[in-house]
């Protein structure tokens, strides 16, 4: 489990990056760099970070579900997560 403050940190930059969205684009495609810098840092796209929905946990999410790997395995093992089912041959 990761601390609570770094999930909130993370949804902030989620906000942020929600609320400049537009105008980043309309900057990009002017070819204003320099008004480009000026936006909030946190507001880039690449500063998100994929964390798992329940653990928080920052490393092997898998992005169709918004699990870990570790919270993925054990839903699907107790038949929370339709579809899947543990792979036999």
């Amino acid at each position: 489990m990761s601390k609570v403050s770094v999930k909130m940190r993370n949804e902030k930059r989620r906000r942020l990056v929600e609320k400049y969205q537009a105008k980043r684009e309309a900057l990009k495609a002017a070819g204003d760099w320099e008004g480009l810098q000026k936006l909030p840092r946190n507001s880039s796209p690449t500063r998100l970070r994929n964390r798992c929905s329940i653990s928080g946990r920052g490393r092997g999410v898998y992005r169709k579900f918004g699990l870990c790997r570790n919270m993925f395995r054990q839903l699907a093992l107790e038949g929370k997560i339709p579809g899947i089912r543990k792979a036999s041959w």
